[in-house]
């Protein structure tokens, strides 16, 4: 009788097999291979912001060659100002387009924050004599219901702070910059309660609610302020500092030295971490080349600042402006919480694939409403900084080219539309550029019509570049 022949055993895997498969999370490359490595993900379509970066570049050394006031310390200062309010309204969009949404409500939203901070300082507190009962009646009643439905979503932060205005709003608490600065930023977040709201629970498309919205704001804005009319803030030496005022030298050598310290700090202690972890990470010399060049360049841009800058010999115009130190922390926290936290990580598996997201047992929902919050929480307190810098809310405040600027300064900046793919560095570098093609051109003399045109052809650049870069990624599939 035939034997029939067993089969044997499979081979063991060798004991550095494990270490093998996954030795992209296991080994460390050297300079070369991540420099290979970057190359071969911008040849995926994964840019990123280095499209804007080196059209930023370009731009300031073309501007720097035509004009010779464009580089002067002076302008350089107040082009940080002038561009810092839609900057950080952009800052607050990256959370909504990371989603695969889009807020159009923004800008309008931001206007009706910026003109309930006015009004509360120009009546001394009075909103009910500022509105009219029946206007303030009603905003109360919209204040109890973006609470309801903040606690309806779970979103606490945004209840808590929709009934904090109402308590504000019925005080009668006298007029004080820090109070109308807190009444601006919680309306704010009560505002994209609403849109959360209808956009997540309700289903409705983000696009068409944030439109409707953005009609209905503007028309709040006029309701409050009236036609024609415009309500005063530099009044207030708090207000108006925000966007006008600077640091003091030793302020802004201290401005420096928690920012680049705090740089240094973050990115050196993560990188030895995976380091003694055995993790991949970049390789030691580049990490510190990076915390070097990025920390002598804040130096030099620090001391830069501390020279006066004033065309007046008897005055002295010297320091980091304020709105440097405000984008910086905004950043700074945006980063982190996108980056290094559990909510961070959901907004992205959201924005990258909704279904999935869903099934892993993520509250898509929730997601969904809580960018909306965010969203029109920083779009408040962009609200401050541009009504800072012209001293006046008017019906027009947020409105206009406010919204499509601070959208372009997303995309611009390197944040995808399609969701997903995004940081809030992005928006910084898009506002960059926005705000130097604006003031170079009205440098240059050019009329309103050639920055309109320029700035629409730099957004369809971009809004090129990132499906261009999408469908390499996807390897062509359409």
């Amino acid at each position: 009788m035939t034997e029939t022949p067993t089969s044997s055993p499979p081979a063991s895997p060798p004991p550095n097999a494990a270490i093998s498969d996954f030795g992209i999370d296991t080994t460390t490359m050297s300079s070369r291979e991540a420099v290979r490595d970057y190359v071969s993900r911008l040849g995926s379509g994964q840019l990123g912001s280095l499209p804007a970066l080196l059209g930023l570049i370009a731009l300031v050394i073309m501007f720097a060659a035509m004009s010779d006031v464009f580089m002067s310390l002076n302008n350089v200062a107040n082009l940080l100002a002038q561009g810092a309010g839609r900057t950080i309204i952009a800052m607050g969009i990256v959370f909504v387009l990371l989603v695969g949404e889009i807020d159009l409500s923004a800008g309008t939203a931001s206007g009706v924050c910026a003109a309930l901070m006015a009004m509360h300082l120009v009546e001394q507190g009075n909103l009910l004599g500022g509105m009219g009962s029946t206007v303030f009646y009603a905003f109360l009643a919209v204040l109890a219901l973006a609470a309801l439905l903040a606690a309806f979503l779970r979103i606490w932060v945004g209840a808590g702070l929709s009934v904090l205005t109402i308590v504000v709003a019925l005080s009668g608490l006298g007029a004080n910059p820090w109070v109308e600065i807190g009444l601006a930023i919680c309306a704010g977040t009560a505002i994209g309660c609403i849109t959360g709201f209808l956009v997540s629970k309700i289903g409705m498309p983000s696009f068409v609610v944030t439109l409707a919205l953005f009609l209905a704001w503007q028309g709040v804005i006029l309701q409050f302020i009236g036609e024609g009319g415009v309500l005063g803030i530099s009044s207030s030496p708090v207000l108006n500092k925000v966007a006008n005022g600077n640091l003091s030298t030793a302020g802004s050598w201290a401005l420096f030295l928690v920012a680049a310290g705090g740089f240094a700090v973050v990115t050196l202690g993560r990188h030895y971490s995976r380091l003694n972890r055995g993790l991949v990470t970049q390789p030691t010399p580049l990490v510190l080349t990076k915390v070097g060049v990025i920390g002598a360049l804040g130096a030099i841009a620090t001391y830069l600042m501390t020279i006066n800058r004033s065309p007046n010999d008897n005055i002295v115009i010297s320091g980091v402006p304020y709105v440097v130190p405000i984008v910086l922390a905004l950043l700074a926290v945006g980063t982190y919480v996108l980056n290094r936290t559990r909510y961070g990580r959901h907004i992205y598996a959201v924005g990258g694939n909704r279904e999935a997201a869903r099934r892993a047992g993520i509250n898509v929902t929730k997601i969904r409403a809580s960018v909306f919050v965010v969203c029109s929480s920083v779009a408040a307190v962009g609200a401050i900084v541009y009504s800072s810098k012209v001293g006046s809310v008017d019906p027009q405040a947020g409105g206009l080219n406010t919204l499509l600027f601070a959208v372009g300064a997303a995309v611009i900046g390197g944040t995808s539309l399609f969701g997903g793919r995004g940081r809030v560095f992005d928006a910084v570098i898009g506002g960059t550029v926005l705000a130097v093609v604006e003031n170079g051109l009205g440098l240059l003399g050019q009329p309103a019509a050639v920055v309109s045109i320029v700035t629409g052809l730099v957004l369809l650049l971009a809004a090129t570049v990132d499906a261009l870069s999408r469908k390499r990624a996807t390897g062509g599939v359409r």
